[in-house]
């Protein structure tokens, strides 16, 4: 049940700071570290396998950067959709990749520190019980 309340938190955050942050550092960098963890969240709803799901959400974010590099958004004429235009973004930049593969990071050691954490827990009661 976590994900899917995980998904709501993070669409919603990243819809405030889309519609109410225009700064030099939230918006463009902590926006996009959020946006991994958002498609991380909402894909692992229908997929338990950590790493794979991780790397799908990178691969996304990656694709939509490459489709901003090469103007995408207004070689289609979609740029005259708003929502479209914020969702896709028209400006290709290494630092929207740092940030990507930093979210991608970040989920790989949360989760990773949540199974540490669980297989601590099994240990520890399994040697409590002898």
């Amino acid at each position: 049940m976590k994900y899917p309340i995980a998904s709501v938190v993070l669409l919603a955050v990243e819809i405030c700071i889309a519609v109410f942050i225009h700064d030099q550092f939230i918006r463009p960098f902590f926006g996009d570290f959020l946006a991994v963890i958002f498609v991380y969240c909402g894909l692992r709803i229908f997929n338990q396998n950590i790493l794979k799901t991780a790397l799908l959400s990178l691969l996304i974010a990656y694709f939509i950067e490459i489709l901003q590099y090469f103007k995408f958004i207004e070689i289609t004429g979609l740029i005259k959709y708003k929502v479209l235009a914020i969702l896709i973004g028209n400006s290709f930049s290494w630092l929207d990749i740092l940030a990507y593969t930093l979210g991608f990071v970040f989920i790989l050691l949360i989760e990773n520190f949540e199974i540490l954490r669980i297989l601590c827990k099994l240990q520890f009661e399994t040697t409590k019980k002898r």
